[in-house]
């Protein structure tokens, strides 16, 4: 059972993040003095235009990059001080992802693409196939655990990564422009389911978006302009 100090501390905590790269003869910098922390079961809106270091900043998040200045902390574990096994291992159980082009492992049926996770994690084959049907169902596509992702649609394939980026039971989830590959209609149908599975799973989720209305289901909007936070969002797309 949690003590009381780690129900309350922040699931990820940001502090001093710089990060620059090598451009000819001369440095870029992309990030810097990036602090914030995010509390569970809190929905977070990364924005920027285009080159505005979103990208970057998640990648350092989940431990994939290295920042040349300061650390990040997942569940009060620094990633500074882990090695590449250790990183492997936290983002394996603790960390999921959604991406904009779906990711999806063509040649698995969708009950193997969603069970992926809990098979990496060792969980019993009963186990997965009881987990995988509960979360067909919960994204609408019960009964469908044959289907190769060929046979989806584009919305049906997000939502089967959707489903394997939570069944793990993930203490954060890093969605990068989740709806970014949709059309309207379709990206707000995954929007809505997108938004009502954190609130029922009670997950925590950072997701990066140009969108306005996609930064409208979340608690709160990090945006970033030119490397650093800002609290300008007024060139937010409708």
């Amino acid at each position: 059972m949690e003590s009381t100090h780690q129900a309350l501390m922040p699931i990820l905590a940001v502090a001093g993040i710089g990060k620059s790269y090598a451009e000819g003869h001369q440095r870029r910098t992309v990030l810097a003095d990036i602090g914030f922390e995010v509390a569970r079961g809190e929905c977070i809106a990364l924005v920027g235009q285009s080159g505005s270091g979103k990208s970057t900043l998640l990648n350092l998040l989940a431990g994939i990059d290295k920042p040349d200045t300061g650390d990040v902390e997942i569940m009060g574990r620094s990633l500074g001080a882990m090695g590449e096994p250790e990183l492997t291992l936290l983002r394996r159980k603790h960390i999921g992802f959604i991406y904009q082009f779906f990711n999806l492992i063509p040649t698995l049926t969708l009950a193997e693409n969603i069970g992926l996770p809990l098979e990496l994690n060792g969980a019993p084959a009963r186990q997965r196939r009881d987990r995988v049907r509960d979360w067909l169902a919960k994204v609408g596509l019960d009964g469908r655990e044959g289907a190769f992702p060929d046979e989806l649609s584009g919305g049906e394939q997000q939502r089967v990564a959707i489903a394997r980026a939570l069944i793990h039971e993930p203490a954060l989830v890093l969605a990068d422009e989740p709806t970014g590959n949709l059309d309207a209609r379709t990206g707000q149908i995954v929007l809505e389911l997108l938004a009502h599975l954190f609130r029922d799973e009670g997950r925590t989720l950072i997701l990066v978006t140009h969108s306005r209305k996609v930064s409208e289901i979340t608690d709160r909007i990090l945006a970033l302009d030119n490397g650093r936070l800002s609290s300008n969002t007024e060139w937010l797309s409708w």
